[in-house]
């Protein structure tokens, strides 16, 4: 799945044991009539991803819904769910300005010849 949004929270990587760590980040996605305020987060080798990023910034977020089944004392179970980020690129915004000539494409003259359509 993808979204792209801007940034809006960018966290320090936390060391949650000896063999994991975690970064988490907000972005605000604004296709709706209300700005949805989305958390991710990027675990291991993924935490440096956002360290080219600021506050601020367009993103496209590339995730995977994760989901979990967890069993209190109690015997209560929960459910738990998580964006886990696996890649990051620069939203349209940012790219906006590296257009090229292939990009373009031709558009007949509107008084051509072959134009001959009513509409």
């Amino acid at each position: 799945m993808e979204i792209t949004g801007t940034l809006k929270i960018k966290n320090n990587e936390v060391q949650v044991s000896e063999k994991f760590k975690k970064r988490e980040f907000v972005i605000t996605e604004n296709s709706s009539q209300y700005p949805q305020f989305i958390q991710f987060q990027l675990t291991q080798d993924r935490c440096g991803l956002l360290d080219n990023y600021k506050v601020g910034d367009e993103l496209k977020v590339f995730f995977n819904l994760r989901g979990r089944e967890w069993k209190n004392p109690q015997g209560e179970v929960k459910y738990f769910n998580s964006l886990e980020a696996w890649r990051l690129e620069a939203g349209a915004a940012s790219n906006s300005n590296s257009s090229s000539s292939a990009d373009v494409k031709a558009v007949p003259a509107l008084d051509s010849p072959a134009d001959d359509l009513p509409f």
